[in-house]
């Protein structure tokens, strides 16, 4: 299992990141503007902003971990992650991506 204090070590250990309150909720973005993950620590999970093609990708490898966020975000790419389930590798890989991801844009 994951902790919330993990996640926030590797949103905070890429570059140009900074935490800030979202709503009540510990976000991540990258350079002062971009919101790439945020984190729900009482329901063990975090969102993260991803393309629809990576949000696909990692759906497709445990729905149960990866899931579209259930509203109207979830169709533009925002994705939950299940801390209790994901490995430490994936929720690097995932929150890496959507960093690059806001990086881009």
């Amino acid at each position: 299992m994951i902790d919330i204090e993990t996640a926030r070590r590797i949103a905070l250990s890429l570059p140009g990141t900074e935490e800030y309150d979202h709503f009540g909720r510990p976000a991540f973005k990258i350079k002062g503007k971009r919101t790439f993950t945020t984190f729900w620590p009482s329901e063990h999970r975090v969102m993260v902003k991803l393309s629809l093609i990576d949000q696909s990708v990692f759906n497709s490898f445990d729905s149960m971990i990866f899931y579209p966020v259930p509203n109207k975000w979830g169709l533009k790419g925002a994705t939950f992650i299940e801390l209790s389930k994901v490995r430490l590798d994936m929720l690097t890989d995932a929150i890496t991506t959507a960093w690059q991801t806001a990086a881009i844009k």
